[in-house]
């Protein structure tokens, strides 16, 4: 296989592509957000958590 029937076959592929439409780029950007804060915010209190715990420990 040469380089040109590559290029080609690459092509070919990419033409079969189904890119996102902008609203299902922005949905999924804000699911991404929203799951990023929750647990961001769970792991904050899991330290809040343990700190306090430790502190209560070691006096």
């Amino acid at each position: 296989m040469n380089l040109s029937t590559h290029f080609k076959n690459a092509k070919l592929e990419l033409a079969k592509v189904i890119f996102p439409t902008k609203g299902q780029v922005k949905q999924a950007y804000i699911s991404v957000v929203i799951v990023v804060a929750v647990i961001s915010a769970f792991l904050a209190l899991v330290d809040l958590l343990m700190s306090s715990v430790m502190s209560t420990i070691l006096g």
